[in-house]
């Protein structure tokens, strides 16, 4: 069984821990029991599950560090695996970042966790594919969509008194419908932590609407238009610049937040002043991990970085009214800067307003709406500027209604840029991990044509 208790977990690290010879080590448990269910051409292609439970060991000798894990956890593996990161460790080269670990910490509950989740099985995989497979076939598209759910737990302890527990489950959802003659696309994707919130059918009635009403798409020149960017759109390209606010690289000139001379500049004014970001692992929608490392917690806008940090984490302000007001620090890097210094957040909520998707269209006059991008990559990191591709759903909109749909565009685009023209921001919805509302957004450059669908 891939999910231990608070108890059982803690069992297993201490056991692990009180095998340590070395000056410093800390020990990170996981367990995961994962389910998918994936069709194309209206068809279930594969199914499984999968159930596991793994332990990272790290052994520390002043500075040296060394890893180990295992997935088999009787005493003599346990400890034959103990040893080997101690070996490892003996044999490295000095870590000159090392930052001693932390003492005991302080985490909240995050609610994270959903029995209804955790009793998904084969059967409820079935249902949810055939409600997305069975109006699609009536209506004569074809659909391909995933389906993939998990319930787990992290535990991360060492040998100075830390130990942190967190039980996560997540199911995620994403479906494309095609039109018969292929000129229709349509898309849409649901992420929870809470099963009972997910309706596959009411996805798919969203990419099949997408489809029928984008067949025969008609070209427009590229150049600079207003635009909807649906929060699918929106949140890819704002998750790349939450994943830039590192503290390290502004101080080191690598960042949109370097200062030229020097420093940093956190502080100034980036944004159009209704741009509010913050993260918190206690939201309802989107809870998070307590702790920084080790793993678990909610979706999108992970920062990278494995390992146990142990850093408590907390409700985060980084943007307020347009205002820079928070960067993230590796400990080392905080520990150089004199700094408590935030630990990288996991997820973001971004303030909106009370508008729909549906009002943001009814106001605009002239505009492009944009259901996702795809195949986005970085031009220029030093000021946020990305190139990728519109699709599944790209539309005119002329005096407050959907005129008629058009070719995809390739954008270049940044979103430091983007959050400077905001005409609207509709209702925060979530969408990829994050909370984010729908946009209305001025002057976005879209450079040529694409030819995909």
């Amino acid at each position: 069984m891939a999910i231990l208790t608070k108890d059982e977990a803690k069992k297993i690290v201490d056991k692990v821990l009180g095998y340590s010879k070395a000056d410093e080590m800390s020990v990170t448990l996981n367990g995961n029991r994962t389910g998918n269910i994936r069709y194309a051409r209206n068809n279930v292609s594969t199914s499984g599950e999968t159930d596991n439970m793994s332990l990272a060991v790290t052994a520390v000798f002043g500075k040296k560090v060394g890893s180990a894990t295992i997935n088999e956890f009787d005493d003599a593996s346990l400890e034959k695996t103990v040893r080997r990161a101690e070996e490892t460790a003996r044999l490295a080269p000095e870590n000159p970042e090392y930052v001693p670990m932390l003492g005991p910490q302080k985490y909240i509950e995050t609610g994270a966790y959903a029995e209804s989740t955790a009793k998904i099985n084969p059967e409820f995989r079935a249902q949810a594919a055939f409600d997305s497979i069975d109006p699609c076939s009536k209506k004569n598209l074809t659909a391909a969509g995933y389906m993939e759910d998990s319930a787990g737990f992290t535990a991360i302890a060492n040998s100075k008194g830390l130990f942190g527990y967190n039980p996560v489950t997540s199911v995620e959802f994403s479906v494309t419908t095609r039109t018969a003659d292929g000129t229709g696309s349509g898309y849409a994707s649901r992420d929870y932590n809470d099963v009972s919130k997910l309706s596959t059918k009411e996805a798919t009635e969203v990419a099949m609407n997408k489809a029928l009403a984008s067949t025969n798409a008609k070209a427009l020149e590229p150049g600079k238009y207003t635009v909807i960017l649906e929060p699918t759109a929106a949140g890819d390209l704002i998750g790349l610049m939450m994943n830039s606010l590192d503290a390290r690289n502004a101080e080191e000139g690598r960042s949109f937040l370097s200062r030229k001379g020097g420093g940093t500049r956190l502080g100034e004014k980036f944004f159009d002043e209704r741009i509010t970001i913050y993260s918190d692992p206690a939201n309802a929608e989107i809870p998070g991990s307590p702790f920084a490392g080790g793993g678990g917690g909610g979706g999108g806008g992970r920062f990278g970085g494995g390992g146990v940090d142990g850093r408590p984490q907390e409700k985060t302000l980084w943007v307020e009214n347009g205002i820079i007001k928070n960067m993230s620090y590796s400990q080392f890097w905080a520990q150089k800067s004199g700094v408590k210094g935030t630990p990288p957040a996991r997820g973001f909520i971004m303030q909106g307003g009370n508008q729909s998707l549906l009002d943001l269209i009814k106001s605009t006059q002239k505009g492009i709406l944009v259901t996702r991008f795809w195949y986005i990559r970085a031009v220029d990191p030093q000021t946020l500027l990305y190139t990728g591709l519109t699709r599944d759903g790209t539309f005119l909109i002329e005096n407050g209604q959907i005129k008629y749909p058009v070719k995809n565009f390739r954008f270049n685009e940044s979103p430091v840029i983007m959050l400077n023209n905001v005409e609207a921001l509709g209702k925060p919805v979530r969408s990829g991990g994050v909370l984010i509302p729908p946009m209305k957004i001025r002057d976005f450059t879209f450079s040529s044509l694409s030819d995909a669908v």
